[in-house]
């Protein structure tokens, strides 16, 4: 392993190429740096190799003589798990990016992994969905030691448009409260729009009438267009899937639990993505918790009439 601050472009490891981590090690190699990625499912990463990513077979491989490590994985377990794999071909010094969303608890033992494999951690879980994340649009927020900001920002600068450092100390999980927050606010919106639009179902009002009677004023948010669009195309290519939704709600609400804060929205967003997934919609962009709004009863059409 060289050291950490051994070249101007470093190599980079990227573990989980699912949505996220696709776009991101994408953008990598196309700005010139040297990436090698894997994931569980080898055949979602095997496009990269277009792009000129080298498509490890495992975590191990992939991290071999790499100076930069970034996660994008599912949740905690998943990237703890990775990194347990990748393990005897880490080296210390290396500099470990963790840009899932794990929550609170979920930070606590990747740190712990990180010191006792002698990783520079940053705990830096990144904002956005597909489309700015193929852009290189990313929000990072981001906490780690002050030395370390330069290395972490030739990665942050090909992947994001900004980045929001919040402290020196990645164990304190700083960044990732703030994402908790952030999020509680996204699957407001996401709830909030397909509420409101099953409600015009129900009570058969237009719904493209609320969207004019809102349009431009104080009322109006690109996120309750973008997400009224997929409800009214009756179409959920994912950006930001149910199941994933249904996550971070779980996330949110232990935390807010753990911190005495009482989150009656977010626990109803957790039950309202657990009926979608439920109904076969996991897989589909969070709007399609539109359908938990009819739960028991059938849709010939959703408001686009497209759509069962």
């Amino acid at each position: 392993m060289t050291d950490s601050n051994s070249s101007d472009t470093p190599s980079v490891a990227v573990l989980g190429t699912g949505i996220m981590g696709t776009a991101m090690a994408r953008n990598l190699a196309r700005a010139g740096l040297e990436v090698r990625a894997w994931n569980r499912t080898r055949a979602k990463a095997e496009p990269l190799a277009a792009d000129g990513v080298r498509i490890a077979d495992t975590p191990a491989d992939a991290v071999d003589g790499a100076e930069v490590v970034v996660t994008m994985l599912r949740d905690g377990d998943a990237v703890l798990d990775a990194l347990r794999q990748a393990a005897p071909a880490l080296g210390a010094g290396a500099v470990w990016l963790q840009t899932s969303t794990v929550g609170l608890q979920g930070v606590a033992p990747l740190a712990r992994f990180a010191g006792e494999h002698r990783l520079r951690f940053v705990d830096c879980p990144v904002l956005g969905t597909k489309a700015p994340a193929e852009k290189g649009e990313l929000a990072i927020l981001a906490a780690g030691p002050q030395d370390l900001r330069e290395r972490a920002g030739q990665v942050f600068d090909i992947v994001g448009s900004a980045t929001h450092w919040v402290g020196e100390d990645a164990a304190s999980g700083a960044a990732s409260r703030l994402k908790l927050v952030v999020n509680s606010w996204v699957l407001t919106l996401v709830n909030g729009t397909g509420e409101a639009l099953a409600l015009a179902e129900g009570l058969g009002a237009d719904p493209r009438d609320f969207l004019a009677v809102v349009a431009g004023g104080a009322l109006d948010v690109p996120y309750l267009r973008l997400k009224s669009e997929l409800i009214l195309s009756g179409n959920y290519p994912a950006s930001f899937t149910v199941s994933a939704a249904r996550k971070d709600a779980r996330l949110i609400t232990g935390a807010a639990r753990d911190a005495g804060v009482r989150m009656d929205l977010a626990a109803a967003a957790a039950e309202r993505f657990r009926r979608a997934e439920e109904q076969g919609h996991g897989d589909e962009d969070a709007a399609a918790a539109y359908f938990a709004s009819f739960e028991g009863r059938d849709l010939p059409q959703g408001p686009g009439g497209d759509r069962a």
